[in-house]
């Protein structure tokens, strides 16, 4: 297990509206020699419970770069209810990593004691909000902080949603003061996959969820799948640069709502270091464009 941070160390850094990288196993190594000038790391917090030399790693990442918590295990959506086991393990990394932002997904992966490798979608009626709002209400209580819930990728739509994903969001925000990780490759495959527009996706997204909740923002990759019949399969495999219509969207996202906390995500196919920083630059290159608009530096 990690050790309490030394006094030395930067405490609860927040994130800045700046772009980031998910820091994944391969370049632990790379980041640790050359301290790139990168301005925050996002990790999956599942990846360092236990003890062993990567644990080791992120404490000496954390000692110069802020950095977020992508939780992926506490199962917001179970009806069972949260594994407190799993949700105290996350609570105390968190307590010794100090990280600007905590998040997690609107899905499910566990019930009857079986926990699933897979993040599994909600129908969006009022007795899932009410499992969620529960559910995210606990984890905020036991991390002593506000959590960030990201919007899923769907493959398949439920005949008894009472309510869109994006009603379902802003209800959640209202009624739990939780926080939107807003991921725009996810709008861009669930669109897809259902046969909508993703612009009009996202504008609903947006209409529901107040500005102020989006805490952060992230941009993937996802791979395009042709099927038999002629339709074509979105995968989120976050194994690809972002996609024109990924970037596309985003400039309408920060046009509307602002810089925000903006994260490259590779988890499959993990290119070079380099390759990452050519992502970070590209969704630099768009939040600073929309923080020099005379429009936005007059309102800050």
């Amino acid at each position: 297990m990690l050790p309490p941070l030394s006094g030395a160390t930067r405490l609860e850094d927040p994130i800045p509206a700046r772009a980031g990288i998910g820091l994944r196993f391969p370049h632990h190594d790379h980041v640790l020699a050359k301290r790139p000038d990168v301005a925050w790391f996002e990790v999956h917090p599942e990846n360092y419970l236990g003890e062993g030399v990567v644990a080791g790693d992120l404490e000496m990442v954390r000692r110069d770069y802020p950095l977020s918590l992508h939780a992926t295990g506490l199962s917001l959506g179970s009806a069972d209810g949260l594994d407190l086991e799993h949700l105290s393990a996350i609570a105390a990394f968190s307590r010794r990593i100090q990280p600007g932002l905590v998040s997690d997904h609107l899905s499910w992966s566990a019930a009857g004691g079986l926990h699933l490798p897979d993040l599994l979608p909600l129908p969006f009626s009022e007795e899932a909000l009410a499992v969620v709002a529960r559910n995210v209400d606990q984890t905020q209580t036991v991390l002593g902080r506000q959590i960030l819930i990201e919007n899923p990728s769907a493959y398949l739509a439920f005949a008894d949603s009472a309510l869109t994903e994006a009603e379902f969001l802003g209800e959640l925000v209202r009624v739990s003061g939780c926080g939107v990780l807003l991921d725009v490759n996810n709008i861009v495959v669930s669109a897809g996959n259902l046969g909508e527009s993703p612009a009009l996706r996202l504008g609903q997204l947006l209409d529901h969820v107040p500005p102020g909740a989006i805490g952060e923002i992230h941009l993937a990759g996802h791979a395009v799948r042709p099927l038999a019949d002629g339709a074509v399969l979105r995968i989120d495999d976050h194994g690809s640069p972002v996609s024109p219509r990924v970037w596309s969207l985003f400039e309408t996202v920060i046009a509307r709502i602002g810089p925000r906390p903006t994260l490259i995500e590779w988890d499959t196919a993990i290119p070079a270091f380099d390759v990452l920083r050519a992502e970070e630059a590209s969704a630099q290159s768009i939040l600073d464009w929309r923080a020099e608009t005379p429009a936005y530096a007059a309102a800050r």
